[in-house]
């Protein structure tokens, strides 16, 4: 998601300085490229992350190279990943002692939302600082909101998201198997259902991938994993109860040990397809 994020930010006119970490630059990208990320964050008023999972932030931002050694006061550090919000915690402590600033600010809206620019931003962090990051937030997203003034706020908001997505995305395949094996064409249950209250962003997009297989990701099974991981041992901190979210983990755990963690992760329908000895199947009576 990050090269079509910083399309956005150079279209809407700010000046972008990155380091190559997995993959090479976009020939589209006008960016000048530094060695490391302290590069990035000497030659920068404003930098930010979108990474995999917590180790990898607290690679790229604390360790040898990192971004903390070029920061220094009045600048601004926006972590767009979705990672732990405990970690996130300790991470704005050690840039603030720098004399910059910091946010949490981790997305929804995917791939697709971020070629748009109408990615959703929930944000965690002084209001002076969000204010200051606003400009940038509306190259790339659309529904941006401050969720609190204390950093970790964006990230419970994100967990908060991919339970609710994650739920939905187990509803609408249990619907769409069960209707499937009782003999109905899955395709025609789905175009009924999306025009009464059943009806959702899901069941729209990922009912239709579940039906035509279509599961090119979109959002992997193993980063949705990652984020199921994140809320329950942050459930199991705060002593929340959260039993189905438990269960949708250990679906996306099915289809990952078979072989899907690379998958979409509307292929979740998959894990209740095995169980239900059942495939969706169309050109039902």
């Amino acid at each position: 998601m990050g090269a079509p994020m910083a399309r956005n930010l150079a279209a809407a006119g700010h000046q972008i300085t990155t380091t190559l970490n997995r993959s090479p630059l976009p020939s589209d990208l006008d960016a000048s490229v530094v060695a490391t990320p302290a590069d990035v964050a000497r030659a920068s008023e404003i930098v930010i992350t979108i990474l995999p999972d917590t180790p990898d932030v607290e690679r790229v931002l604390l360790g040898e190279g990192g971004v903390i050694e070029g920061l220094s006061a009045g600048k601004l550090f926006i972590d767009m990943s979705s990672i732990s919000p405990i970690a996130t915690k300790r991470f704005a402590e050690a840039v603030r002692e720098t004399g910059s600033g910091y946010l949490d600010a981790p997305v929804s809206g995917g791939e697709v939302g971020a070629k748009a620019a109408s990615l959703t931003i929930m944000a965690g962090g002084p209001q002076a600082e969000f204010d200051r990051a606003l400009p940038v937030f509306q190259a790339m997203g659309k529904n941006i909101t401050l969720v609190g003034e204390a950093n970790g706020a964006g990230q419970t908001c994100k967990i908060a998201n991919q339970i609710i997505v994650a739920l939905n995305i187990e509803a609408v395949a249990e619907a769409l198997v069960f209707a499937s094996k009782a003999g109905c064409d899955p395709a025609k249950v789905r175009a009924a259902l999306m025009g009464g209250f059943a009806a959702s962003r899901i069941l729209e997009v990922h009912g239709e991938r579940m039906i035509a297989r279509t599961f090119d990701p979109g959002f992997r099974i193993r980063l949705h994993q990652k984020d199921l991981g994140l809320a329950l041992e942050s459930a199991r901190a705060l002593g929340v109860a959260l039993p189905n979210t438990a269960t949708a983990q250990e679906l996306m755990n099915a289809c990952a040990a078979r072989g899907g963690a690379d998958a979409d992760h509307s292929s979740l329908v998959r894990a209740l397809e095995l169980l239900s000895d059942h495939e969706l199947a169309t050109e039902r009576v």
